[in-house]
């Protein structure tokens, strides 16, 4: 693995911090930012599992808290998909202010709502966002936005999770940037079957580099 360095980091957003971690490999090529979903946090074991690959791929990660934990009780707080977006664009924002991170290249990893977050953070952000990976997303909870989407977008989904999937292809037609989807066979919602996760992580990985680099 390429020499790194690991910082916790508190990001301030809407007069609440965030916690997160940022890890950044020698020679880094870029940067994605973790946007998780409902109900997760910066501990999430899939996430902490594809971060770690990417940095094995030589792409920094930043892992952080997009609810605190007060916040997190509320149901409703968790979809909250404008809130979602609003503390990745904070986000956002941080990582163009701190010395280590302001002129890497960005990308977003959303997964399940956090998906949704990452394109509608994306839309927003526009030319500054590179690249954008969404494992198992809810990405129609940002259908309007998705046109003005302009960084090349991958949606990994679990070929055993239909519903999902037909989602994820609806909401692909739906953008104009460059874009793909990728099944994984026989997976579900979490990608829990042997294989499966790594499947995901190497998908991701292949994406950040091709677009980030």
């Amino acid at each position: 693995m390429p020499d790194q360095s690991e910082t916790l980091v508190s990001i301030p957003a809407d007069g609440v911090e965030l916690p997160g971690e940022l890890l950044i490999p020698e020679d880094a090529a870029g940067l994605v930012a973790f946007a998780h979903g409902s109900g997760s946090s910066r501990h999430s074991p899939r996430n902490t599992f594809v971060a770690d690959v990417l940095r094995r791929h030589g792409v920094g990660t930043l892992l952080f808290d997009l609810l605190t934990e007060e916040e997190d009780r509320e149901y409703e707080t968790r979809f909250d998909i404008d809130l979602l977006t609003a503390r990745l664009v904070a986000a956002t924002e941080w990582i163009r202010e701190y010395e280590e991170t302001r002129d890497l290249n960005l990308g977003y990893f959303g997964s399940s709502t956090g998906a949704a977050a990452a394109l509608r953070a994306a839309a927003r952000r526009g030319d500054d966002v590179a690249a954008v990976v969404s494992r198992g997303g809810r990405v129609d909870l940002a259908s309007e936005q998705l046109p003005a989407v302009t960084a090349p977008t991958l949606f990994i989904v679990g070929g055993a999770d239909t519903q999902v999937l037909e989602l994820n292809r609806d909401a692909l037609a739906e953008l104009t940037c460059e874009r793909e989807l990728e099944v994984v066979e026989g997976a579900g919602h979490l990608f829990e079957g042997s294989g499966e996760l790594d499947e995901v992580a190497e998908l991701a990985a292949e994406w950040f580099e091709s677009h980030l680099g």
